[in-house]
């Protein structure tokens, strides 16, 4: 499968679904009990059921224990198109759009794409970032003149950056990107996150926010600085890409998601931040297959996802 078209056809049917999600769990082909891990399993085929034959509760199970999809109704006839949906789609796919195509309301289809979203959360990267790194912030929020009146004054309590979220950002240069919600844009949050993220010894580039400076005390790191009242460039001083990073993520969410609350934010950046990562030497085929491979172990209720409860797998902080 590398096109929607193909992947819509494979998965109509419920024997290619099985398939596929037998080789994405279990690589080997053998299917385990999620409880006990145990091989000692019966296909039940009128039930479309395991039976495991050890001695624990919950003997049978499907294809959606112990993963995104556990305890939804929705079939895997739906479930997967809109996982091809969502990890392909350049600048995203809202559950408007999942709700028309695929025949769930738009209830359902917000549920499902905030699942799909937790699967590719990351809990930790994989080493620091090095050699040439950007790090930048930028704001998020709607824009005041596309507001009800009711709604601005709840929402709009001040002028400029008020009643918007930071988002901090670091980018190495023909690599990864990294974003992190945080509570302000002041010197200890920003250096903390680059501290924290990047290689001692490597080169940062950022504007002229008094926040970055200090980074190069104790020959830390190289900080290279570009003022935007100046000039956006200066050889290869600039944070040209994380800037072009930040114009493709706002595109998304104002042009398809229009509107995002603050508490929900974090889950469209590992969407957009999984889809840029994963933008080089992969077809849309194979950043399905990727994030497939994320989905078991995780877990989101709705009483998790609107709040009423803890959310166990992810803090929004």
């Amino acid at each position: 499968m590398e096109t929607l078209r193909e992947a819509v056809i494979y998965f109509s049917s419920f024997e290619n679904c099985q398939k596929f999600m037998i080789e994405s769990r279990w690589p080997d082909g053998k299917v385990r009990c999620p409880q006990c891990d145990s091989q000692d399993v019966t296909y039940l085929k009128n039930a479309r059921l395991w039976f495991c034959k050890a001695k624990h509760p919950r003997k049978k199970f499907s294809l959606k224990v112990g993963t995104i999809f556990e305890d939804s109704p929705i079939p895997l006839e739906k479930w997967l198109p809109a996982c091809w949906l969502l990890y392909n789609c350049k600048n995203g796919v809202s559950s408007y759009e999942i709700h028309r195509d695929l025949g769930v309301t738009q209830k359902t289809a917000w549920f499902m794409l905030h699942r799909l979203r937790l699967a590719v959360h990351c809990n930790s990267f994989e080493g620091k970032l090095k050699n040439d790194v950007e790090a930048d912030e930028t704001y998020i929020g709607g824009l005041a003149r596309n507001m009800h009146a009711g709604k601005r004054r709840e929402k709009i309590t001040g002028a400029g950056t008020a009643g918007k979220v930071a988002v901090m950002g670091l980018l190495q240069r023909h690599g990864e990107v990294r974003l992190k919600v945080v509570p302000n844009t002041r010197k200890l949050n920003l250096q903390a996150e680059i501290r924290e993220n990047v290689e001692v010894g490597s080169e940062v580039f950022t504007d002229a926010l008094l926040s970055y400076y200090g980074l190069d005390a104790d020959a830390e790191y190289v900080h290279r600085v570009i003022d935007h009242a100046e000039a956006y460039a200066r050889g290869n001083v600039h944070t040209n890409g994380l800037e072009n990073f930040w114009s493709l993520l706002k595109r998304g969410i104002r042009g398809t998601y229009v509107s995002v609350e603050p508490f929900h934010l974090f889950r469209y950046l590992d969407e957009q931040a999984f889809r840029f990562n994963n933008r080089k030497d992969m077809n849309d085929g194979d950043r399905f297959r990727l994030a497939m491979s994320k989905i078991v172990g995780k877990r989101l209720t709705y009483k998790q996802l609107t709040g009423k409860t803890e959310d166990d797998t992810r803090q929004a902080n």
